[in-house]
């Protein structure tokens, strides 16, 4: 068997990554150029480094500047890369087309992002996007992407997100509990009367601020089973495992569908927001994604009546 076969070749983006770093001399230029964070750009460089089994960079100065392996390897590197590009079937059109990376937290995801990208796919054809799930409340890293929507009103950097979502929460019940409770004498009459009712759990959105707008000096339901996801609480409240506190933007299908129902009037603000925070901020395509992506936002919102007044 030959040497060949056991060969392991550095991937593009690798390449890529180490040679505009090299070019600019700066990770943030480069991750601009190729409309990813400066992280990523780092990790990419690292990850050629181990591969190769030399230092490239010397990170510690700047602009950046390359150790003598790094400066052996660049012409070396620019050669192969200008044959690739050279290479006619990598410069059809369809290698034009923009990928770009979103990660959001699963409900809103699937409620607010899913039914509405076919709208932004039409307009945009030239880009691509691959959607990625984060969890945000459990302080797991997102994963790696040009677009990230969250909670935080900063991003890890230090740097402002865009507001998309303020919201408001409210009681939700599937009509057969609510029947159920007026078979069992204990009518949803006033909030007083959820005394009689199971309340779902989550920490995302606990019923405290809620109880209190209602006049209600209880304290935090502590029994029953607890979700760490608001999609799971909505989901388990529309198979009338209990009464959830939701937004009515999020709820906007089971409400639609009548498996959910507004047993009250009453609504106070969502313990947090929804943010967008833009890690490509040079790509045209991740701007016209987050201008396309708020306005589904505010329509959402304005379609369910969950805007403060």
């Amino acid at each position: 068997m030959s040497s060949e076969q056991f060969l392991r070749f550095p991937s593009i983006d690798g390449l890529r990554a180490f040679e505009a770093a090299a070019r600019l001399g700066s990770l943030e230029r480069a991750a601009e150029q190729l409309c990813i964070s400066a992280s990523a750009v780092s990790k990419r460089i690292s990850t050629l480094e181990e591969l190769l089994g030399v230092s490239l960079l010397l990170r510690s100065t700047k602009p950046l500047t390359l150790t003598a392996a790094g400066k052996e390897y660049l012409p070396q590197l620019r050669a192969a890369l200008e044959l690739l590009a050279a290479i006619p079937l990598h410069r059809r059109a369809v290698q034009r087309v923009e990928r770009l990376r979103i990660a959001a937290p699963p409900t809103f995801a699937r409620q607010i992002l899913v039914p509405a990208l076919p709208g932004f796919t039409t307009a945009h054809p030239e880009i691509e996007l691959e959607l990625l799930l984060s969890t945000p409340f459990l302080d797991e890293a997102a994963p790696e992407a040009e677009v990230e929507i969250g909670n935080s009103l900063t991003s890890a950097g230090g740097s402002e997100g865009q507001v998309l979502m303020l919201g408001q929460v409210t009681p939700l019940l599937a009509p057969a509990l609510l029947q159920r409770l007026e078979r069992e004498g204990t009518p949803l009459r006033e909030p007083a009367d959820l005394c009689h009712a199971p309340l779902l759990r989550t920490p995302i959105e606990p019923w405290t601020p809620w109880l209190r707008a209602a006049g209600l000096d209880w304290p935090e339901p502590s029994h029953g089973t607890r979700f760490v996801d608001l999609g799971l609480t909505l989901e388990a409240a529309a198979w009338g495992q209990g009464i959830a506190l939701g937004r009515p933007s999020l709820a906007a299908a089971w409400l639609g569908s009548g498996a959910l129902l507004r047993p009250f009037a009453l609504s106070v603000p969502a313990q947090k927001p929804y943010v967008l925070h833009l890690h490509a901020a040079e790509s045209e395509g991740a701007r016209a994604f987050a201008a396309w992506l708020a306005g589904c936002c505010a329509a959402a919102e304005l379609a369910a009546g969950d805007r403060s007044a």
